[in-house]
């Protein structure tokens, strides 16, 4: 089972110039069918607060982009896009997947919004872990700052995931954090872990890209380092579950500590 994570210079506000970039580098390396491919967050756009001018319309750009190349290359496509929320000038946060046929999958809403960085006056949070089965694998989405937040992915884990995607707008002052806390997240969750960062610069940040699939055990398989990138790696279900019975940590774990319960 391939893994594809796709490190893209995002043209800022450009979603028409974001993707035939994104379709060039698929074109070039040619994924295996059935691959699940990973675009970073808010990919065709960049990390914008203009609501109005990002958001999806009645179109849809992005998610008709997604759909029509899962379909062009017999894949599973996830990515960031932006959608209109429920309180007046706020928007959503998203990650959506769309499998080989170009059915819509998952819709998974961003839960933490980056207070610091302004993004909470923005976006509505989500409420709800979500996740998608992709083949034999299940799958759990999150989105950037929620790669901070340890008790989102325990609460995933009982669901039977096998692979976390962290899809992301991070910037390369805090590079060593995402580094650290993607490798802590698939140690801990006895998990694959994909985190598909942007890279390049908008307006307003740097971004240092750094996109890595990461093993159970805390293995990089593969970094893409700091510039735009192809990333490939292969997800072996059999070696998670012999490794999740050799080392049964996650048997020991408290759910009653977990927040809510």
């Amino acid at each position: 089972m391939q893994v594809i994570g796709v490190q893209v210079y995002t043209v800022w506000e450009d979603k028409q110039a974001t993707f035939a970039r994104v379709r060039q580098l698929l074109e070039e390396h040619q994924p295996a069918s059935g691959a699940l491919i990973v675009l970073p967050e808010m990919f065709s756009t960049g990390f914008s607060f203009d609501i109005d001018k990002i958001a999806e319309a009645e179109t849809r750009e992005t998610e008709t982009f997604l759909a029509d190349t899962a379909v062009q290359f017999g894949v599973f496509m996830l990515g960031g896009v932006v959608n209109h929320g429920e309180s007046p000038g706020k928007g959503r946060n998203e990650c959506v997947v769309f499998d080989p046929a170009g059915k819509l999958i998952c819709r998974y809403v961003k839960q933490f919004p980056f207070t610091f960085g302004g993004e909470a006056d923005h976006y509505e949070s989500g409420n709800r872990i979500m996740t998608f089965a992709w083949r034999d694998a299940t799958v759990a989405p999150v989105i950037c700052y929620d790669l901070r937040f340890p008790e989102l992915f325990r609460a995933a884990g009982p669901r039977g995931i096998t692979l976390y995607t962290v899809i992301a707008n991070w910037p390369r002052s805090r590079e060593q954090h995402w580094m650290a806390l993607l490798g802590a997240r698939a140690i801990e969750n006895q998990a694959y872990v994909i985190g598909v960062n942007r890279c390049g610069s908008d307006p307003n940040i740097e971004y240092g890209g750094r996109s890595r699939i990461i093993d159970p055990q805390g293995t990089v398989l593969v970094d893409a380092g700091n510039d735009q990138a192809v990333i490939t790696a292969e997800i072996d279900l059999d070696a998670l579950a012999e490794y999740r019975r050799k080392f049964p940590a996650l048997d020991d774990m408290r759910d009653d500590l977990l927040p809510g319960r």
